[in-house]
């Protein structure tokens, strides 16, 4: 079983991507922003590369415009040389890329307008992924799209567009069920119609399910059947609820246990599980080494390191109570290591122990008498009141980024909240 995450990683210095108005747009400023965003991507491979993690989903913003007009740059072949790049690492590292569309891509729309747009966007998604010579299970995740008053009408409409894709995107698509318009049992409808793979989100399912009873082990068997060999292994979606927001928002972070009895009742390993969750990477190295049968104390260390100054503010007893735990290089738990770790963050922050893991990042710094005396005086103001956390905490990434930390910028301390 390979897990993975989408888009962006916590813990990655320069793993953003940036953006531009059209009001602003020439070939200039793009061809710099298409660079800082291919170096980003670059980025979070050598992240997955680091973490042995063997899926992972491209962001749609990696070439901003790139299905529209405003574009007209030949990107793939100006950067030819940093796919090329991006290619090899992916392929010596067998790692399963993907994209996923946004909510604009509607291919059963009534407009005709927004059909052709989005029959360009997919074209957009697959020249990505056959410029980075991935082979045709790296997919491109599509929803079904609107209802429009007549469901049957909506769904001939989306087999009849479909038959206006070129072949490399017909090769890549694959379909998904969503939480408000088509269950699984409409995408599975769908598939044999037109003989394309179908993604099981577990989320969407439990909002959004088919008259039909079956359990989700059900409905995940019936998906299979649905990838050929070209599709390479099936490939599911998981997330779970946010409680505090709306139904289909996804949660801070994955539950371990909650996963793992939905893991458990799979009970097969041959299957890529995307994880939708706000942490990202975070859930992804958590679920992956509590599914790690050959886990060793060095994988939970190296979590420990990017986790413990988050800890330190949240929980300063959870903090000494997982070092202690670490000492014990033989009876490694990391369900109970993680539990301990997400316990922890669900605690409410204290001032004082905030400032107690602002001093502990603050010893990492050699600085001068001037530096320091700055920093006193923002500690100052802290404690007064007068500057936030947040403040505080972006003072000490500059000063990482210009000392080049890596131990810091490589934590969650500045991103995990």
């Amino acid at each position: 079983m390979n897990v993975g995450f989408a888009c962006l990683s916590i813990g990655v210095y320069h793993n953003d991507y940036k953006t531009i108005r059209k009001d602003n747009l020439t070939d200039s400023k793009l061809i710099e922003i298409i660079k800082y965003n291919l170096e980003s991507l670059s980025y979070i491979i050598d992240y997955n590369i680091k973490n042995n993690l063997k899926l992972f989903r491209i962001s749609s913003d990696v070439i901003p415009f790139g299905s529209s007009p405003f574009n007209q740059l030949e990107w793939w072949i100006i950067f030819k040389d940093k796919f090329k790049e991006l290619s090899r690492k992916i392929k010596d590292n067998q790692i399963r890329v993907s994209m996923h569309p946004g909510q604009y891509t509607v291919l059963n729309s009534p407009n005709e307008e927004v059909v052709d747009r989005s029959i360009e966007d997919l074209i957009y998604h697959a020249k990505v992924l056959d410029y980075l010579e991935t082979k045709s299970t790296s997919k491109i995740i599509l929803h079904i799209g609107g209802v429009y008053g007549d469901k049957q009408s909506a769904m001939k409409r989306f087999l009849n567009n479909y038959q206006r894709l070129p072949q490399n995107v017909k090769d890549r698509l694959i379909i998904e069920n969503d939480d408000r318009s088509y269950n699984i049992a409409d995408v599975l409808e769908i598939s044999r119609s037109l003989n394309i793979p179908v993604v099981f989100d577990n989320l969407h399912h439990k909002i959004n399910p088919p008259n039909v009873q079956k359990t989700d082990q059900e409905w995940i068997n019936l998906c299979r059947l649905t990838f050929k060999e070209k599709d390479g292994t099936q490939k599911v979606h998981y997330s779970e609820q946010d409680p505090l927001k709306q139904p289909g928002a996804h949660s801070k972070t994955i539950n371990p246990n909650t996963f793992l009895d939905y893991y458990h009742l799979l009970n097969r390993d041959d299957i890529d599980i995307m994880l939708e969750v706000k942490d990202k990477n975070v859930s992804a190295v958590k679920i992956k080494d509590c599914t790690n049968k050959n886990l060793k104390a060095k994988d939970l260390e190296s979590s420990w390191a990017k986790y413990k100054y988050s800890i330190l503010e949240y929980s300063p007893n959870t903090y000494f109570q997982i070092r202690e735990l670490l000492k014990d290089k033989t009876n490694l738990d990391p369900l109970h290591f993680y539990n301990r770790i997400d316990n922890a963050l669900n605690e409410p922050l204290l001032l004082n122990n905030q400032i107690n893991a602002i001093d502990h990042v603050w010893g990492y710094f050699k600085t001068d008498l001037i530096e320091k005396e700055n920093y006193l005086k923002k500690l100052d103001k802290l404690k007064k009141g007068s500057l936030s956390v947040k403040s505080m905490k972006k003072y000490l990434f500059n000063l990482a980024v210009k000392n080049n930390i890596t131990y810091l910028l490589e934590s969650y301390y500045f991103d995990l909240v």
